[in-house]
């Protein structure tokens, strides 16, 4: 179980997609959450990214200033995530 940042609840961390800042600053979607780096979970909702990215909540989570590039690229990961689960189940 992971704390889900944007929604503030445990979920299953398979339901959850991991955020990753290493030391040099570089911040990347890790789905294997495996990455060496600070990480933060949050939901595969792309309206809850949408309200994240208005709210600049993973700039706090992880200490640094994300770029709305990185909201944009993390938006399409979780819609395709999404869509994908939604087609497949959760093989």
């Amino acid at each position: 179980m992971r704390k889900d940042l944007l929604t503030d609840t445990m979920q299953p961390k398979k339901e959850l997609v991991r955020i990753v800042i290493d030391k040099e600053k570089n911040v990347s979607v890790d789905p294997t959450g495996k990455k060496a780096g600070r990480g933060a979970y949050v939901s595969l909702d792309p309206t809850k990214i949408e309200a994240a990215k208005e709210k600049h909540v993973l700039d706090r989570s992880l200490g640094a200033k994300i770029p709305d590039s990185f909201y944009d690229e993390l938006y399409s990961y979780v819609d395709h995530q999404k869509a994908r689960k939604e087609l497949f189940g959760d093989k």
